[in-house]
């Protein structure tokens, strides 16, 4: 039987085999580890790129959509949304904010929109029609961006009123007739909060608003509260002629070049038959006027019918005609203010054109006897 040869590995190796084998085994291994590396490592990572601040003027658009606004403006609309919120104080000038700084902007050139109220209105919208046609503007009647680019608040449109002795001894009761009405002293406010609501040409509910937490049944002397802080400039020149507009519910004032010098609600005469048309004449102007009190004027008043006699009742803002009277060249008739601004261009008079009491005391710094007055439809 033939002797199977054995192989046998050159005498080179065999005496470092098993240095061989764990050489080629701690290879495999290795290459194992890096191939699982491979595998699960984290996605490279682009640098980092610097981020923009949130409130950087621009943001770079993501295509395809446009650049964005920033995110800590909110930017106005061509016609404002009213009450919007007042910029911060100390920056002055700058256009008003709200309906009640378009008010007092307007009522500081003499332009107004009655008693102030922060109220988006017909009489506001008046006011603004006659400011944007003095300016050269569309008369929109709305504060529009353009109306707002030119009518500016120089000032805070709020200031502190210090109620002192002399206002709460003006103060009196007012009597519920005419005749005891006749026999008063003075016909003055009744309480702190109508003088205090006339003196700042505002309605007593925004005087109250702007004070939430003042009692004006308990109020003292040296009390202080937030008005309104508006004054009627210094008049431009003297009339050159008064136009009335019986629809419209205005009296307006203009100078020899025909510009407007002063805007006003007014009321006019209930009956059509007592609303004069055509061109009257100033023939007299007198300031805290009395009232004489005709019986036959007054035919809806039960005391006006037994009473017999005509009346004289003391000046005073509570009078008939408030503060001013204005006669004009046709009996009976005048220009003069009111007890109740509130109502002036909402209400109807006996036959005179009523204006606030404020406005028809500027209005007689303005007139002269003999400036005429035209009244249209």
């Amino acid at each position: 039987m033939a002797r199977r040869q054995q192989y046998r590995l050159p005498a080179s190796t065999r005496g470092g085999g098993w240095g061989c084998f764990w050489w080629l085994a701690a290879a495999a291994l290795l290459t194992g580890i890096v191939w699982v590396w491979l595998q699960f490592r984290p996605p490279p990572t682009a640098p980092l790129l610097p981020v923009p601040a949130t409130n950087q003027t621009t943001l770079p658009p993501p295509a395809p959509v446009s650049s964005l606004p920033r995110t800590n403006l909110v930017s106005r609309p061509a016609t404002p949304v009213w009450p919007a919120p007042a910029p911060a104080s100390g920056q002055w000038p700058r256009p008003p904010a709200d309906v009640f700084e378009v008010q007092v902007a307007l009522a500081r050139v003499a332009i107004s929109s009655g008693p102030l109220d922060g109220v988006m209105g017909g009489q506001t919208r008046a006011a603004l029609r006659a400011f944007q046609r003095r300016a050269g503007l569309p008369e929109s009647g709305e504060p529009d961006a353009a109306t707002l680019g030119r009518l500016s608040l120089e000032s805070p449109p709020l200031t502190v009123r210090v109620m002192g002795q002399a206002d709460f001894d003006r103060l009196q009761p007012l009597a519920a007739t005419w005749l005891g009405k006749s026999q008063q002293s003075a016909l003055e406010y009744e309480t702190i909060l109508e003088l205090i609501a006339e003196e700042a040409h505002a309605n007593p509910k925004l005087i109250r608003a702007l004070n939430p937490g003042v009692d004006w049944d308990n109020v003292r002397p040296g009390q202080t509260v937030q008005v309104p802080d508006v004054a009627y400039p210094a008049p431009a020149g003297s009339a050159a002629w008064v136009s009335i507009s019986l629809s419209g519910r205005t009296l307006q004032v203009f100078g020899a070049a025909s510009n407007l010098l002063a805007h006003f609600p007014c009321s006019i005469a209930a009956r059509v038959e007592k609303r004069p048309l055509g061109e009257l004449r100033v023939t007299a102007i007198a300031p805290d006027p009395n009232y004489t009190f005709n019986p036959e004027v007054f035919p809806e008043s039960a005391e006006a019918r037994t009473l017999g006699r005509k009346l004289i009742l003391p000046p005073g803002p509570n009078n008939p005609v408030g503060t001013a009277w204005i006669s004009l060249d046709r009996p009976g008739y005048g220009i003069h203010g009111t007890p109740v601004p509130e109502q002036v261009g909402r209400t109807e008079s006996h036959g005179c054109f009523r204006l606030a009491n404020w406005n028809a005391a500027y209005l007689l710094r303005l007139v002269t006897v003999g400036t005429p007055v035209r009244v249209e439809p």
